[in-house]
């Protein structure tokens, strides 16, 4: 959602935050193994990979990681998955 991932990238920004921005998952991944994010917001629909695999393979890399899942998706199942891999 474009008008979601621009208000929240503008109040980032605001707060002095950098902010790298992706519509894909593995490029994510690849960014991570070069650099340690402070933060991850994932949606968990991207069209090459889960954002729960995204999570999952971002936190064997890099373990104290926070991650945020920002999705439409408000099903139950959802948030146990993201909890139980640590978002």
């Amino acid at each position: 959602e474009q008008g979601i991932a621009d208000t929240l990238i503008y109040m980032l920004q605001q707060e002095g935050f950098a902010v790298d921005v992706f519509d894909r998952g593995l490029p994510v991944l690849d960014k991570a193994r070069k650099q340690i994010p402070n933060v991850m917001i994932l949606d968990v629909g991207l069209p090459d990979i889960s954002g729960f695999e995204l999570c999952r393979r971002t936190l064997a890399l890099h373990p104290a990681l926070p991650v945020v899942f920002l999705t439409a998706r408000s099903e139950e199942l959802d948030r146990l998955i993201g909890l139980e891999i640590g978002a």
